[in-house]
């Protein structure tokens, strides 16, 4: 695939987990939001900073994507403004001719896609695997229904392949080597 423009429209960096416990109690304190308008990516590791950076439970799924075209279509669905592209906890939000949800692999036995994500400073390679499915808390944080809305369009988990930056604005999606 040629490369596609894309504005990379919020990045994430999360040192806690802020949607813990039961949806109904709400949501934990978090002591930052988490927006940054810059990451350090590290190879095999995550984002510099946040809470599933080289955790081994997270191996494969220490950085999350999600496209904020799947969220305003969701937002849309159910008849409720824009979502705060944030809400969703994802680490990086694109916007652009990209279907990030099929990037990621769908059998055990298949690979997820391999793509490339440059801001400006070089590009940073990623690994799919598997679907960043919603939980129940995006019914209390976004909207009722979004929980629902949501599957399938949750966005993917991956593994970075290289060290690098990434920044809020313009930039370019390369997709590598397609998933299966």
């Amino acid at each position: 695939m040629d490369p596609v423009p894309v504005q990379v429209v919020a990045l994430l960096v999360a040192p806690v987990h802020a949607y813990a416990g039961r949806p109904d109690d709400g949501p934990a304190a978090d002591p930052t939001s988490g927006a940054v308008a810059r990451v350090r990516v590290r190879a095999q590791h995550g984002i510099e900073g946040d809470r599933y950076a080289g955790a081994a439970a997270h191996r494969t799924a220490a950085v999350t994507v999600i496209s904020a075209d799947a969220l305003d279509a969701v937002a849309a669905e159910l008849g409720v403004a824009p979502f705060d592209p944030l809400a969703a906890r994802r680490n990086i939000v694109v916007r652009g001719p990209v279907d990030v949800d099929a990037l990621a692999r769908r059998c055990s036995h298949e690979h997820g896609a391999v793509f490339a994500l440059d801001t400006g400073a070089g590009p940073v390679r990623f690994q799919a695997h598997r679907p960043a499915s919603p939980c129940r808390w995006m019914d209390v944080v976004l909207a009722d229904g979004a929980w629902r809305a949501m599957r399938g369009r949750g966005g993917v988990r991956c593994t970075p392949l290289d060290d690098g930056v990434l920044t809020v604005g313009p930039g370019v999606f390369t997709l590598l080597e397609p998933p299966g």
